[in-house]
């Protein structure tokens, strides 16, 4: 730290917070940043947060663990329970892919009285938030911890699927539905793809060929992108218990 900023690393608590919660406020400033919102459409003089609450742990013991959680497959838009669970463990180590996880859906023999109240809490979040959530949660012996939760990035198929289940759910209308797939996700699924039997893992293609551009389509054949304006930012983060 004394070689990045030209001294000490601060030996006092109240200084160290003070110090994580100016970076915290800095980071809205970097380009990284900037880059982000113009692309996302978020304004840049919407300022950013930061909540300052007490730290739980997941590296307790087999009784605790931590994990990510889809209120839907962000890569198909079906609905389910999806996500990974990793026990005795922090939230960095599920990222890190230095131990393997398990699927959610064992979370379940593991620990039923926490993932019974996590599969409440993420119907709740869906509810209110009306969209895929993506969700971090920890469980410190035995008990769940909610860590934060936004709206899920998707693909192109999951958006068109989730916002017409959405809509048969009564959740959003139409005219919301629209604006939850933008041009260029409707582009992207004009164009031919391998069977999802094939990519699941079923019987494929066995040769290959020397690669190559593809065709180019003909002006006349080559579809049309409208931008529209994305429904909504990340959801803010929430914590519970």
């Amino acid at each position: 730290m004394k070689a990045q900023t030209g001294r000490d690393f601060p030996q006092d608590p109240r200084e160290q917070m003070d110090l994580a919660i100016e970076a915290v406020f800095n980071s809205w400033n970097t380009d990284r940043a900037k880059l982000y919102r113009r692309q996302e459409r978020i304004p840049g003089d919407l300022g950013t947060a930061v909540n300052v609450c007490s730290m739980v742990f997941g590296n307790l013991g087999p009784d605790s663990g931590t994990g990510v959680a889809f209120t839907r497959d962000p890569a198909s838009g079906h609905q389910g329970v999806y996500g990974d669970y990793l026990q005795n463990a922090q939230g960095e180590d599920v990222v890190a892919g230095i131990r393997n996880t398990v699927p959610l859906a064992d979370l379940e023999s593991i620990d039923k009285t926490s993932y019974d109240r996590l599969m409440h809490i993420m119907e709740t979040l869906e509810t209110h938030y009306k969209d895929l959530c993506d969700i971090e949660f920890t469980i410190e012996r035995g008990q769940l911890w909610m860590l934060q939760t936004r709206v899920g990035k998707r693909t192109a198929g999951a958006a068109f699927r989730i916002a017409t289940q959405l809509v048969d759910q009564g959740l959003i209308d139409e005219a919301e539905a629209l604006q939850r797939v933008n041009g260029a996700q409707l582009a992207q699924l004009m164009f031919p793809k391998f069977d999802d039997d094939y990519a699941g893992g079923g019987k494929g293609p066995s040769r290959s060929g020397a690669a190559s551009p593809p065709p180019r389509a003909p002006p006349s054949a080559r579809p049309s992108s409208t931008r529209t304006r994305p429904s909504s930012g990340p959801a803010p983060a929430r914590r519970s218990s």
